[in-house]
């Protein structure tokens, strides 16, 4: 059996209200300063959290995140009022957005070091302020994994700076934060973690352990995220799509995506289409493309779906693709970028760029190629 390495925060707290956890764990631990990442969305669940804070005494400043994807601007301006205001904790409480700011926030807060040094993998020094992330979404996984994604406007690419010290100390998962997610956003952010959950079990450098929990994170979101769609204030369907998504971000430490994600970037950085969505449009596409790699792996992930078995793996695994769009369109997802302004003629150059993240391509099952990346764009298109 290979080797992985399992990088989690130490405490993991889920359940609705589990973001009461977090008041009494920063009385114990003795928290005197903390600055509190947030964004409009979610500034209605911190300022009473920030008020409660300072009636133990605990000083918070609330600083609001741009909306949109994270660039290196927006990190900029976090950066230099955390440092300004000294904070012995960072608390991220967002989407994935604001946690990968946060968690970037905490470990550069005080250091003078362009984060463009630090794209790439472990490139990080060790971490001197406490960070605490709470998501708002269930989709990105940030709350648990040790990747944090900035745009680099001046190349127009998404970046990831992959490091064991973007851990967070703790991360609180409390589905009730997600009960008010409009239904786009929730369907994107659960699409997003549903594809987590199968690019890191149909993966070069997929692991029991792991595939385990990301099986799990299959049925559970498959199951259950039409309905938190539909019915957002449904907490079953909100806890369940939580659950499942915190499995697929525990294995992105390990084990992380693949093609899927590598191809989406480049539709976020060029064309602002959020992260989960870009997603969900191409995974359909690439996973297609994959089928023959690894028949059996996709076979499996089928009948997480709810997919019936066929007469062989393949049969089985290209039933569970027609199950995959249908989700998607159960969820009002349409599997296609034309529609999200996305001209034909920006093809090669999207697949030129996706070419470029090959610390994400080289998990994938099966090698691709750029006129394969232009290819399934074109599927896509």
């Amino acid at each position: 059996m290979k080797q992985i390495s399992l990088l989690r925060p130490k405490r993991i707290v889920f359940g609705e209200g589990c973001l009461s956890e977090l008041e009494e764990d920063a009385r114990v631990l003795g928290w005197k300063r903390i600055f509190l990442l947030t964004s409009s969305s979610g500034a209605a669940a911190a300022r009473p959290l920030v008020s409660r804070m300072a009636e133990r005494g605990t000083a918070t400043e609330l600083f609001l995140q741009p909306s949109g994807e994270p660039s290196i601007e927006s990190f900029e301006s976090a950066r230099r009022a955390a440092r300004s205001f000294k904070p012995d904790a960072v608390v991220g409480l967002g989407g994935g957005s604001v946690l990968d700011v946060a968690k970037l926030v905490a470990a550069l807060c005080d250091s003078t070091a362009d984060v463009r040094s630090a794209f790439g993998i472990e490139l990080l020094g060790p971490r001197n302020i406490t960070l605490v992330c709470l998501p708002t979404t269930s989709g990105s996984g940030s709350e648990v994994s040790p990747n944090a994604i900035l745009l680099d406007p001046e190349e127009q690419l998404k970046k990831g700076v992959v490091s064991r010290h973007l851990v967070p100390d703790a991360a609180y998962v409390d589905p009730a934060l997600t009960h008010t997610v409009p239904p786009g956003v929730t369907a994107s952010t659960g699409l997003d973690a549903l594809t987590h959950c199968i690019e890191t079990y149909a993966n070069r450098h997929s692991h029991p352990i792991v595939d385990l929990q990301v099986l799990e994170g299959i049925r559970l979101i498959s199951a259950h995220l039409p309905r938190a769609v539909e019915e957002g204030r449904n907490g079953a369907a909100r806890a369940a799509v939580a659950l499942g998504s915190l499995y697929g971000g525990l294995a992105l430490g390990p084990v992380n995506t693949a093609a899927v994600h590598a191809l989406a970037y480049p539709l976020g950085s060029e064309f602002g289409i959020a992260h989960g969505l870009s997603n969900a449009v191409l995974l359909p596409h690439v996973l297609k493309f994959n089928l023959p790699a690894m028949p059996q792996r996709y076979a499996e992930i089928a009948a997480a779906l709810g997919v019936k078995p066929g007469p062989d793996p393949l049969r089985t695994a290209e039933d569970g693709l027609a199950r995959l769009e249908s989700l998607c369109g159960e969820c009002g997802v349409q599997c296609r970028i034309c529609p999200l302004g996305v001209p034909e003629e920006a093809i090669p150059r999207l697949a030129r760029a996706a070419m470029n993240v090959t610390r994400l391509l080289v998990n994938n099952p099966r090698e691709l190629t750029l006129p394969d990346a232009e290819a399934i764009y074109r599927s896509a298109f």
